[in-house]
């Protein structure tokens, strides 16, 4: 079976990095992204010159109209989807919750709950087995902060990570019959430019004396994870988590 591959927010970090290790891995690549055009123009260039057949579709993925469109942009030039990591987030800026705004509530919830939830639904209906599909997997990007809380600083992302997790577990159960595996990777503070969004571009540097292991992680640390998950080498794990905090 043809190898395709949908990542969304891959235009940077995690996502990017995954993106390339597909392209070694033989997957036809789809490189979701939000709005930096420029950055995924680049990482398209990367997994192409790795020798992967390969697309990038700007798409809002917490927006169902544009969810569809991409999936028929996947359906249309790279064929039936086999994989799915839904790796697209967003955090706000350090606080507690006393001072958390209503929208900035909404949109995160939006972003990290019903957006992967709205691709899954896409990608169950295209693989189901029940459905005439062949199958596939799902790998949820969710985060360490499901299980430590986050006080005093995002207890809003913790939280939506910590749905994430539990959407994880039910999604697994609900599809394993279908020949769809549902499983999630839980990094934990890793160098990318995603805690920028967070007002700190310094933080993992910061907290890296509090890691067991004395360091942050790096991004093809994660994506190895999510690849192996991906792959048949997992085939008997379905509602699995793999912690990749150093320790935390």
């Amino acid at each position: 079976m043809d190898k395709v591959i949908l990542i969304t927010g891959a235009s940077r970090g995690i996502g990017a990095a995954t993106a390339r290790l597909a392209a070694r891995e033989g997957y036809r690549i789809c490189i979701n992204y939000l709005s930096d055009d420029e950055a995924a123009q680049r990482v398209l260039a990367d997994v192409r010159e790795l020798g992967a057949e390969a697309i990038a579709v700007k798409a809002d993925v917490s927006v169902e109209d544009e969810i569809i469109h991409l999936f028929q942009r996947v359906d249309a030039e790279l064929g039936p989807l086999s994989a799915l990591v839904n790796n697209a987030g967003t955090i706000g800026q350090k606080s507690q919750l006393e001072h958390m705004s209503e929208f900035r509530l909404l949109k995160l919830m939006k972003t990290n709950v019903v957006g992967p939830m709205l691709c899954s639904k896409h990608a169950v209906q295209r693989m189901s087995k029940r459905q005439g599909g062949q199958g596939g997997s799902i790998v949820n990007v969710s985060s360490v902060a499901a299980r430590l809380g986050s006080p005093n600083e995002y207890v809003d992302y913790a939280a939506s990570k910590g749905a994430l997790d539990t959407f994880t577990l039910g999604l697994a159960k609900e599809v394993a019959g279908d020949g769809i595996r549902v499983n999630a990777v839980r990094p934990g503070y890793i160098f990318t430019d995603f805690h920028a969004l967070s007002g700190d571009p310094e933080r993992v540097s910061k907290l890296e004396p509090g890691i067991p292991m004395g360091r942050g992680g790096q991004a093809e640390e994660v994506a190895e994870a999510i690849i192996w998950l991906l792959s048949d080498k997992a085939s008997y794990s379905t509602g699995s988590f793999i912690d990749l905090g150093g320790g935390r």
